[in-house]
């Protein structure tokens, strides 16, 4: 680390600028408890609904919970190997990518990470201000937003800090109180858990996947403070699929037993009537802003691949005040399709990184440098695979979905029930990344007797 940032941040923090070298102080249990923080989400119970009929009609019990676990599992993997990269190179997320694609080139997925992250900074922020609503009894929505946002900011100025007190203090809380809510929910009058079928399990499976893949661009932006490979890829693994299982549970019970009608107000209620259930509530609505914390923090450190010494202090600062700003202002909501599709880009962008850097020998020279050169090329998988998964699943923004409805007219596709866009964008982009590697290392082969 610099002289000058020793003298400015602690030891154990992260330095102020990209090109200070990263403290290694993030145990196995403090990444266990970023990642099960992480895993945990208001969002998820409400997103249980789809899981649970995702065509509209419902699955049995059994089916959405083997979707949830299936979906974890897989989603899960991607997340782990960027954050085992990480730990690998001591490098964020999108620096990593210089890499991959080179330094200019990691521009174009830094930009869509950065729209990505504001867009859910500001997400979580609208929905800690309606928890804090049902919660409690003063209408001042603005009031919870500005106190999210001054509090997600000051978290942003310490990070390693925030993860250790995730350590110390807060998985225990939230763990009692999602166990609570389960034993509640699980003594209510339970449907058969085999009662339905499994029309749209594989539609359930991708939007689990979804979830959980949406935090590839942002692991390394912690694991690069792991004290180790190990504990890097065993804490996230660990962490956040054990906790995203448990959080998509809870809202199936809700919706399986005292939810009747769609919203996250209905489920707020039904978590806040469970007897002293306001407690274990209140709990959760404080957890989220680990959620706002990590997009805004993960938003300085996309800047930094950018302007590299920019002070990481001053971004938070910014970055954090305009989050606040947008949950004020935005009617996010009608913004969420628009995330999904952003997300749906990270899908095929983690399976060339994987496959290039770990099965194609890209690791033993892994170039971050500032002028690392451009590899086009690598765009072309990653490309295949963004078409792959929005011809299966073009999403909910109408005129896109549209647009790509006539592709498939054109190519005469109808995408398949058992089609998960998530699994096959995967697939389409790692199997394009090894043959496009395969004929790079053959035509350098080729070129070597004439160098």
């Amino acid at each position: 680390m610099s002289i000058a940032s020793v003298r400015r941040v602690p030891a154990n923090e992260v330095g102020l600028t990209l090109v200070d070298e990263p403290p290694r102080t993030l145990g196995f249990l403090d990444l266990v408890a970023l990642w099960g923080n992480l895993g945990i989400s208001l969002l998820g119970p409400t997103a249980a609904l789809f899981i649970l009929a995702p065509t509209g009609t419902p699955m049995s019990l059994f089916a959405a919970f083997v979707a949830v676990l299936i979906g974890s599992l897989i989603g899960v993997l991607p997340v782990a190997a960027m954050a085992l990269a990480g730990a690998e190179t001591g490098q964020p997320s999108m620096v990593l990518l210089r890499g991959l694609f080179g330094a200019r080139l990691s521009f174009l997925p830094t930009v869509l990470n950065l729209i990505q992250c504001v867009g859910w900074g500001i997400f979580e922020l609208v929905v800690i201000a309606s928890a804090a609503s049902e919660l409690l009894p003063w209408d001042t929505r603005w009031c919870y937003v500005l106190a999210g946002g001054i509090v997600t900011t000051l978290m942003a100025l310490r990070p390693l800090g925030v993860v250790r007190v995730l350590r110390r203090y807060v998985l225990v809380a939230v763990l009692v109180s999602m166990t609570y809510f389960l034993v509640q929910l699980a003594r209510g009058p339970l449907p058969g858990v085999t009662d339905g079928g499994w029309t749209g399990f594989w539609l359930a499976v991708d939007a689990v996947i979804a979830v959980s893949i949406s935090w590839v661009p942002l692991a390394a932006d912690y694991t690069r403070h792991a004290r180790s490979r190990r504990s890097a890829f065993r804490g996230t693994l660990a962490g956040y699929s054990v906790t995203q299982i448990a959080c998509y549970v809870l809202g199936l019970l809700a919706y399986s037993t005292v939810v009747r009608t769609e919203g996250e107000s209905a489920l707020f209620h039904a978590f806040i009537a469970v007897p002293f259930g306001w407690l274990p509530f209140a709990v959760l609505v404080l957890r989220e802003l680990d959620e706002s914390f990590t997009n805004v923090y993960s938003t300085v450190v996309s800047v930094q691949n950018l302007r590299p010494r920019a002070d990481r202090r001053v971004l938070a600062l910014v970055i954090g005040a305009l989050t606040t700003l947008g949950a004020l202002l935005l009617h996010i909501r009608d913004y969420q399709n628009f995330l999904y599709l952003i997300g749906s880009v990270f899908v095929p962008l983690s399976a060339v990184f994987i496959v290039e850097y770990f099965l194609l020998g890209g690791r033993r020279s892994w170039n971050t440098s500032q002028r690392a050169p451009s590899r086009w090329w690598m765009l072309l998988p990653w490309a295949a695979g963004f078409v792959a998964y929005q011809l299966i699943n073009p999403g909910g923004i109408a005129r896109w979905a549209s647009a790509w409805t006539r592709v498939q007219g054109w190519l005469h596709f109808v995408p398949q029930s058992w089609m998960s866009a998530s699994a096959l964008s995967f697939l389409v982009a790692a199997v394009l990344t090894v043959i496009v590697g395969t004929w790079r290392w053959t035509v350098s082969r080729r070129l070597e007797p004439h160098l």
